[in-house]
């Protein structure tokens, strides 16, 4: 098994320069506790961690299937909302309260895909974007219940220590990141939904044609994208402490979208990038308060993503990929960009 391991690390990541790089800032994450001890840091990375697996779950529902989802906000505020409610009225603590409001958020998202299954295109995006709406109008109407507008504060947090919660969202998020990326990934040889998941986003007739019951893979990755969204709201409910209207707002959908555009979309790796580039610039505005930076760096993040759109519109990610990877013709073995002849077949790169 070691020895198994070792030769696919020897010859499936050493010579692929994204795939060494993506080992690399992993085993960075691990160690930065032990690195530094600013609780402050830890505590924007831990959310950063939480935001990636709200991202990731946009990307395979919408990026990978292309059903496109303006409410995927509808998700992360269900699984926010029902762990809160949980210890509330019930007292449950976190370990019980995540899986279940993961589960619920899955139960959302099948409800959402059936009538979503009937439109495609700007009709399909217009009425995913009516569903996080709806929810907040019950939340604002039960606000005895909910809150409303001020939310649900008090909830506990997901461990004693800002150490420890770091440790646990940053397992859960590499965890989640290596599933997702998994059921995407169309060269498995063992799990064919990711293949299905790109042929029905280029051509749902064809897929249908083949003998592909689409319908069935759409709701599975409503299902999919709905539990981690869930996982994610739960998560950040817990690392808060709180949870807001915030979470259901369109602003929330729509910043998945700019992270997964802005890092690269149908791509999993992307929308860690945009996450990690543009939550860390929002974190230092919000520190830098109201001087020069702290009131102009809203916008220098907004003209950096329309720079990305015109002149990287595949995204950051997969632009810098594109210039350290290059595909072998012949056998389609990718190969690090610098080398004249392909590493199994020895065809010529260039």
């Amino acid at each position: 098994m070691l020895r198994r391991l070792f030769r696919d690390f020897r010859f499936g990541v050493l010579p692929v320069p994204g795939r060494l790089i993506a080992i690399i800032f992993f085993v960075a994450l691990f160690i930065i506790p032990l690195i530094t001890g600013s609780r402050y840091y830890l505590f924007i990375i831990t959310i950063a961690n939480i935001l990636v697996i709200f991202a990731v779950s946009w990307d395979l529902l919408s990026g990978y299937t292309g059903l496109i989802n303006f409410g995927h906000a509808l998700f992360f505020g269900v699984g926010a909302y029902t762990v809160a409610l949980l210890n509330k009225y019930l007292g449950w603590q976190p370990w019980a309260t995540i899986p279940v409001g993961s589960l619920v958020a899955t139960g959302f998202g099948v409800l959402t895909c059936i009538p979503a299954l009937r439109l495609r295109g700007p009709y399909l995006s217009l009425l995913t974007l009516s569903f996080p709406l709806m929810l907040l109008g019950l939340v604002m109407t039960f606000k005895g219940v909910t809150g409303g507008e001020y939310g649900m504060s008090g909830l506990p947090y997901l461990a004693n220590t800002y150490t420890s919660r770091y440790y646990i969202v940053l397992l859960v998020m590499t965890v989640s990141v290596l599933i997702m990326w998994k059921l995407t990934d169309a060269g498995s040889k063992y799990i064919r939904t990711g293949l299905i998941f790109h042929a029905i986003r280029e051509d749902e007739i064809a897929a249908r044609a083949s003998g592909i019951n689409t319908i069935n893979y759409k709701i599975l990755a409503f299902v999919i994208g709905g539990f981690f969204c869930g996982l994610a709201g739960a998560l950040y409910a817990h690392v808060l402490g709180t949870v807001s209207i915030s979470y259901l707002s369109m602003t929330m959908s729509f910043r998945a979208i700019i992270y997964v555009v802005f890092g690269g979309i149908v791509s999993i790796y992307g929308p860690v990038v945009g996450v990690y580039t543009l939550q860390t610039l929002l974190q230092f505005a919000g520190q830098a308060g109201q001087n020069f930076l702290g009131r102009n760096l809203i916008l220098i993040m907004g003209i950096l993503v329309i720079l990305v759109l015109l002149f990287m519109p595949e995204g950051v990610a997969v632009w810098i990929r594109d210039k350290i990877e290059r595909e072998c013709p012949r056998c389609k073995l990718t190969n690090a960009a610098w080398r004249k002849e392909c590493r199994a077949c020895s065809a010529p790169l260039h």
